[in-house]
């Protein structure tokens, strides 16, 4: 009597023990990563994006004002944007006016650090330093 044939699971494997290789995938237009978008100093624009599964993400191509916080009255203003101070990730940033977050900017009420992502959060949140 013959017995019946299993499955071994050793189909991947050469007779010399090597392992083939797995068949290689197509590259997707959403594995593919874009151009870094950075926001920069002037009168707001933002842009609203379609994302894969249809999600919508809000994007800040230019910021002129800034939801400030004060921690000493614990309260927030919208302050105008007046010139990017430094930006501790990249000097470059602070020459051209891009606002990332860490930037330090200079506001009406004062010096403020980014504590918002703009280029993905829409909006530029900072925390008064001074």
């Amino acid at each position: 009597m013959k017995s019946a044939a299993f499955y071994q699971g050793n189909d991947l494997r050469k007779p010399t023990g090597g392992v083939k290789g797995r068949v290689a995938k197509v590259k997707r237009k959403a594995l593919c990563g874009g151009p870094p978008r950075v926001p920069r100093l002037g009168p707001q624009l933002v842009e609203v994006e379609r994302v894969t599964g249809g999600n919508v993400k809000v994007r800040l191509r230019s910021a002129q004002y800034a939801n400030v916080y004060n921690p000493k009255e614990k309260k927030a203003v919208k302050a105008k944007i007046i010139s990017v101070i430094s930006t501790p990730s990249n000097p470059d940033f602070a020459k051209r006016g891009q606002i990332v977050r860490g930037a330090v900017i200079q506001t009406e009420v004062g010096r403020a650090v980014v504590t918002s992502r703009p280029g993905q959060d829409g909006v530029v949140n900072a925390v008064l330093v001074e």
